[in-house]
């Protein structure tokens, strides 16, 4: 793989160790490059013509492959028509070919910290379906009439044919919802103030809204990371966030709200339990020992939790609470059962907005088509059958990213830490043990460990229902979320480990 300990090697241990495909077998890049560019007349004919729609995406910087585009037109009666526009995959991916077995078995695509290991091979992910401005793309299109309080009112689903008229980046958007000033400034004005509308709405009816904080990193010409720079959430984020959340609601709404059995269509949905009772109690105590209440009684409700997630925002322990609540909580999974979605407090969702980089969307759009037509008892018998072996395997499947995801900043964050061997840094308590304490380094989110047997003024005993640990002779306390400076004194690579020693 190349050298212990050099960053390239390090990285290319993480997607073997997840055992990730860092190549495309032969026989599904041949089925690809045998896709046609161009998009045959027949299907035009076939689909609605969305092209004079003004429609553009909204992306990270460095993104290519483009699942998403939007659009809102102001209606004559005030309401809205708000248009979520996919990428139709599934018109280039059909079931069980080459291409589909290997999208199944991926999964997911994987964002390492320095590079992507996509599920479909570039010439779909980043150019036939990716929605480029300027260029004639095959979407599915969910239009929805909106109310100015945010109900959806009536939608269409169909499939279409779209023409990105520019592609925007997260922050470029932000400029325009601050200035207004900018291309599409009036458009994007009143989708800011919808998506505003529309989060209010999703909180007041019990959706949690975790803050949760990620990073980045900017790397030389060596690809070694030279910053580690946290990810703003920005409205323009949320904007995105928003009108996703609504497309995939309806969807699944549209296929879900059967009550007849014989109705009942076989379907992946997104669902979330409520958190299980044992990690919520422990959850309750912790916070608790930083001074903050968590009202459990008779079950977590929505409303409790997101009572304590604004009561810690902007604080110095926020981020602690929020990974530890986010560790308390059930795992989203897919399931061919709908039992519902906890953290968003949704009866119906699914995933339908990204089947470049997810399989259960490609599913979905798959299902939705056929489901215009009549489904024979034979189909809907081996869809019953299929589904939950899909549903398995795409959980996993997105467990093992989220895993390497985590594995590869790890690599990148210990790399940075090289060269501040010796450094101070301010830190927060993330983690207590009998072998130490976990710290963060609040600024850069990297986490380390002081070990008890380095902490030599005292001997230290771990008490587990205070999380703290506690000094024999002088009765010195550190605790979960407490507050200190601490200096590097270790970096290891190989064991993606970093150490610290408390400073007085």
């Amino acid at each position: 793989l190349g050298k212990a300990g050099e960053v390239k090697a390090e990285m290319t241990a993480v997607a073997r160790e997840f055992q990730l495909p860092l190549r495309f077998p032969k026989e599904v890049i041949a089925e690809a490059e045998k896709i046609p560019e161009s998009i045959p007349k027949d299907e035009y004919k076939r689909r609605l013509d969305l092209r004079d729609i003004e429609c553009f995406t909204i992306d990270p910087e460095n993104a290519k492959d483009f699942d998403d585009a939007v659009s809102l037109e102001k209606l004559l009666d005030g309401n809205f028509l708000l248009g979520v526009h996919i990428a139709d995959v599934s018109h280039y991916i059909h079931d069980n070919t080459a291409l589909d077995r290997e999208a199944l078995k991926r999964g997911t695509s994987v964002y390492l910290a320095d590079s992507v290991i996509p599920m479909l091979p570039e010439k779909l992910s980043n150019n036939l379906c990716s929605l480029r401005p300027h260029e004639d793309r095959l979407a599915y299109s969910v239009l929805m009439t909106v109310t100015p309080r945010g109900v959806v009112k009536d939608y269409q689903i169909p499939k279409s044919v779209i023409r990105s008229h520019r592609r925007f980046t997260y922050e470029e958007v932000q400029a325009i919802i601050e200035t207004g000033n900018g291309e599409f400034a009036s458009t994007i004005k009143q989708m800011h103030t919808l998506s505003q509308t529309l989060l209010k709405k999703r909180l007041q009816e019990g959706s949690i809204d975790f803050e949760s904080v990620e990073t980045k990193f900017t790397f030389d010409s060596h690809g070694k990371p030279i910053q580690i720079i946290k990810k703003e959430r920005l409205d323009a984020h949320r904007l995105i966030e928003e009108f996703m959340l609504l497309a995939n609601q309806t969807v699944a709404k549209h296929i879900g709200l059967q009550k007849k059995e014989e109705n009942i269509r076989p379907f992946i949905y997104r669902v979330h339990d409520p958190p299980p009772p044992d990690k919520l109690s422990d959850f309750a105590s912790f916070v608790g020992h930083l001074g903050y209440s968590l009202n459990i009684s008779g079950g977590l409700t929505n409303r409790a939790l997101q009572k304590l997630l604004n009561e810690i925002r902007g604080k110095e322990e926020e981020n602690v609470i929020n990974e530890v609540a986010i560790r308390s909580m059930a795992k989203a999974i897919y399931s061919e059962k709908n039992f519902g979605h906890f953290g968003l407090a949704f009866k119906h969702y699914t995933h339908f907005t990204s089947p470049i980089r997810r399989y259960p969307d490609l599913m979905v759009h798959r299902l939705l088509y056929e489901y215009e037509d009549k489904m024979s008892h034979k189909r809907r018998e081996h869809l019953m059958h299929r589904l939950p072996e899909v549903c398995k395997q795409s959980s996993d499947r997105e467990q093992i990213a989220v895993e390497a995801e985590r594995a590869s900043v790890k690599v990148m964050q210990v790399e940075y830490m090289k060269r501040h061997l010796g450094d101070e840094f301010h830190a927060i308590i993330s983690g207590v043990t009998n072998f130490g304490l976990f710290v963060e380094i609040s600024d850069l989110l990297v986490e380390g460990l002081i070990r008890v047997r380095d902490m030599e003024d005292d001997y230290y005993v771990y008490d587990e229902k205070r999380y703290a640990l506690i000094g024999r002779r002088t009765k010195k306390r550190y605790r979960l979320g407490d507050k200190v400076t601490v200096q590097v004194v270790r970096v290891d690579p190989e064991e993606r480990e970093i150490d610290f020693l408390l400073v007085e």
